[in-house]
């Protein structure tokens, strides 16, 4: 099919960022068709079928749902002829969710209007950008969003990456993975995340966090790591990027500030709508220098505190890069260079000298159980 997508698919089975589909309305409901090869499926859905909202930051997108389980689907379409081609020949039981779709809309829209007045300053203040730099706005922005929120939309994400995954749910690596999690968060102060790590079967050396602090470790790393120390470094400049909320400060890069004055709203079917939008690209998500730098230096701070073995992180950062840096996904998300390891032992060297109390659990027995380790490199 050469037609354009007018539209994004979602449900089981499909990409957490949604797959690209043409859909065309008739007078008994929607067909839904792929583009090229792909794993959602031609389908004709009816009008008694499907269930209508509004959808999106500006409640401008048309949502349509159908189906049930393993076979629910959701669609989402901006494209302004398709959604007057749909109000044209919907039933009056859809219409009615329509028009009140619209009144949402323009309620929104009002909402939008009454808020930039009250930030014509920051509008103004976006001159000052010459002097100060854009963080300034974005971490305004960011401050100002709910943590509530900020959990939402990274569960929502981190739900569907997992129901792609093989994820463990015990063994001697989950057992491990939570302590190290458990002695780290004890020494959070004033921590407003409750941290859900999971462990997930896969050779990717690489760990990630997600906004409202999800992480997620894979077995390559565990496999590839020397110690526990090594992951808890790892896992510990992770917590950081959540507690810094360094993948909120990404998103409002990404999307703009209006995504975020769109969540300060209350907009909940908008961020369902920001969930979809940003999908994988969040579980990939590439932070920036400044960010990293600050992600080591407080992770070593919490290693510290925590009473692990702070120069883990530091050994296992440097002898990746040096051997095979070309190969090793994390270096992908999170560039080691020789700078970067100058500040982290800087920063080492400047800590309090505190006696490391050891893991209860024997690493070989961790490696053990999840199979033959991979050749030492």
């Amino acid at each position: 099919m050469n037609a354009t997508p007018n539209a994004l698919c979602f449900g089981d089975g499909l990409p957490g960022a949604g797959v690209p589909c043409v859909a065309a309305v008739s007078a008994e409901g929607l067909r839904v068709s792929p583009m090229g090869e792909s794993p959602l499926v031609e389908q004709g859905v009816a009008f008694a079928e499907m269930s209508v909202e509004a959808g999106g930051l500006d409640h401008d997108q048309l949502v349509v749902s159908w189906g049930t389980g393993s076979l629910a689907r959701t669609l989402y379409a901006k494209d302004p002829a398709l959604i007057v081609a749909f109000r044209r020949a919907a039933p009056p039981e859809l219409t009615a969710h329509l028009d009140r779709a619209a009144k949402q809309v323009r309620r929104v829209r009002h909402s939008h209007r009454v808020l930039w007045g009250t930030v014509v300053g920051v509008v103004i203040g976006l001159g000052l950008l010459f002097w100060f730099g854009s963080d300034l706005i974005v971490e305004w922005a960011v401050a100002r969003i709910p943590i509530e929120w900020e959990q939402k939309l990274g569960e929502s994400v981190y739900q569907d990456f997992l129901s792609k995954e093989t994820v463990l749910k015990e063994g001697p690596a989950v057992s491990a993975v939570q302590e190290m999690t458990q002695r780290l968060t004890d020494n959070i102060h004033d921590n407003p995340y409750k941290f859900q790590v999971s462990v997930v079967q896969s050779p990717v050396v690489n760990a990630f966090a997600l906004p409202g602090g999800y992480v997620v470790v894979f077995t390559g790393l565990l496999k590839k790591a020397e110690s526990g120390e090594e992951v808890a470094g790892v896992l510990s400049h992770e917590l950081n990027h959540v507690l810094q909320r360094h993948g909120m400060e990404r998103i409002v890069k990404m999307l703009g500030l209006a995504a975020a004055i769109g969540i300060l709203l209350g907009d909940q079917q908008g961020l369902t709508g920001l969930a979809k939008q940003v999908g994988m690209e969040l579980v990939t998500l590439k932070f920036g220098r400044a960010q990293e730098t600050e992600a080591d230096v407080t992770g070593i701070r919490l290693l510290s505190d925590a009473r692990i073995a702070p120069d883990g992180m530091i050994r296992f950062f440097e002898r990746l890069s040096e051997k095979d840096k070309a190969r090793v996904e994390i270096f992908s998300t999170h560039p080691m260079s020789a700078g970067r390891a100058e500040r982290l032992k800087a920063e080492l060297a400047a800590l309090p000298k505190r006696t490391p109390e050891p893991f209860t659990f024997e690493w070989k027995t961790i490696q053990d159980s999840l199979g033959a380790s991979e050749p030492k490199t």
